[in-house]
């Protein structure tokens, strides 16, 4: 026996005076309708109804559990539409793993268009360039920026990232320009410490070429921004995102020369199945904010 449905059945009996009544409103059998009420007195070892031939009556404590019943099925039916109202609605906390550059570069200036279009969800940025575990740490989403965004987790690409090769003006006077990407060898690098082909640098130059080359790292950071301002200051060649290292080049204080193949940017999140609103709308304000930054990105 559902109690719950035995609780409607119960109520409809009693406000309808009847069980010919109830089981119309209902749309059920008057059969149906009386294992019902006789289920639930069993359950609960007590009489509810006076029963006669021309009237159905609660009993004292068939009163009683009619308004217990009353009030406990308005709360069920008000918690029921309030997680339907927010399984439709975007709401909530919404908890976003980013890395810190692109964090502060490209997210931050969305961050306000996307709150004032959905006032009802709080945003939760954490910015670390660790690749966090989404699952175990708790975030309903995640930035990332690679090739191959790990296989276990739902990918949608965002936009596209150049790789550019760099140095400051002051040290490429001093040292001299790679003229080949080999000599980049002799060169001082400055390495990020999560990039995935470790001290290896796979460089695209004319006519699509492309080389491995193994650098040596005079600076290793685990932040792009640093290992910019390492490169502005002159400590040597950097292979970082454009969007850390556009605006230096912009202004002429870095410049560049070769480039390695662009990356992806993909919000990551455990999977489809339900996805939450929330979520989903985010992801959705991305694409479409981002769109012009990715010209590999399917017309539509």
């Amino acid at each position: 026996m559902d109690t719950l449905d035995a609780m409607r059945v119960f109520v409809a009996v009693v406000e309808r005076n009847g069980f010919s009544a109830a089981a119309e409103a209902l749309e059920l059998s008057p059969a149906a309708v009386t294992r019902q009420i006789a289920a639930l007195e069993k359950r609960l070892s007590a009489r509810l109804l006076n029963r006669t031939t021309r009237r159905v009556g609660t009993t004292s404590i068939g009163a009683a559990y009619y308004q217990r019943c009353v009030q406990l099925l308005a709360e069920f039916d008000a918690l029921e539409a309030s997680v339907s109202a927010q399984s439709l609605q975007p709401s909530g906390r919404l908890r976003i793993s980013a890395p810190v550059s692109y964090g502060i570069a490209r997210l931050a200036p969305l961050l306000p268009g996307y709150a004032h279009d959905h006032p009802e969800v709080a945003l939760d940025l954490s910015l670390s360039d660790r690749q966090v575990d989404i699952v175990e740490e708790g975030f309903d989403l995640a930035i990332r920026i690679s090739r191959a965004p790990a296989p276990a987790l739902i990918a949608r690409r965002l936009a596209q990232a150049r790789i550019l090769l760099c140095a400051a003006p002051a040290y490429l006077e001093r040292e001299g320009v790679p003229q080949a990407p080999e000599q980049l060898a002799a060169h001082r690098c400055l390495a990020y410490s999560y990039w995935a082909g470790g001290d290896s640098w796979q460089l695209q130059g004319p006519q699509g070429r492309t080389v491995d080359v193994p650098v040596q790292a005079h600076l290793r950071a685990n932040n792009g921004d640093v290992l910019r301002e390492a490169a502005i200051a002159g400590m040597g060649i950097i292979a970082q995102p454009d969007f850390i290292v556009a605006p230096a080049l912009a202004a002429g204080r870095l410049r560049p020369d070769w480039h390695l193949p662009p990356v992806g940017i993909h919000a990551v999140y455990p999977s489809r199945s339900h996805l939450a609103p929330k979520v989903r709308s985010f992801i959705d304000y991305l694409v479409q904010r981002l769109a012009g930054e990715d010209p590999a990105a399917p017309s539509r």
